[in-house]
């Protein structure tokens, strides 16, 4: 063995300096993918701004902050209005008709002025040739605890329909 080691050492040498050679290369290669990737890295840390990617984040980590509590301040406002528009009234129905055979032209009228929980009046008017009468009747749960008339009925029933 020792004998074909010196009858091959030229070729021996010149295979490890081949690979010495190899290995050479493939470090300089690594060396400037790395140094590119370092340059990418501290071009990233520094920032478009000049400013320390670190700093960027904690503004932006800064401003998601302010704008969650805005959120939650605008979902709670929203509730309040919510909740006050179901006692506003929502719900309007109207029904026109003749209260008496010898007026025409409907001009007595029965409206339905209702909240979001069914809650407000019906008014009725009737017109006459001498006099002018108007009733208001309560509304509780879109019931009246008073007699209604066909149009008072209707007239709810249309503001009944106008719910969502």
């Amino acid at each position: 063995m020792l004998a074909w080691i010196e009858n091959h050492l030229a070729l021996l040498w010149l295979v490890s300096a081949g690979l010495l050679i190899i290995l050479l290369l493939w470090l300089v290669t690594m060396q400037a993918r790395v140094s590119r990737l370092l340059g990418r890295y501290l071009e990233l840390m520094r920032g478009r701004e000049g400013r320390p990617l670190e700093e960027i984040l904690d503004e932006y980590l800064q401003q998601a902050r302010v704008t969650a509590e805005q959120v939650e301040q605008l979902t709670r406002a929203s509730r309040q209005l919510e909740k006050a528009a179901k006692l506003s009234l929502q719900h309007l129905g109207i029904v026109r008709f003749d209260a008496y055979p010898d007026i025409s032209g409907q001009q007595s009228f029965s409206i339905a002025l209702v909240d979001g929980h069914g809650n407000g009046v019906v008014l009725t008017s009737l017109a006459g040739r001498q006099s002018q009468r108007v009733y208001a009747k309560p509304l509780r749960g879109w019931e009246s605890e008073h007699a209604l008339t066909d149009e008072e009925k209707e007239a709810i029933a249309r503001a009944f329909l106008q719910r969502h």
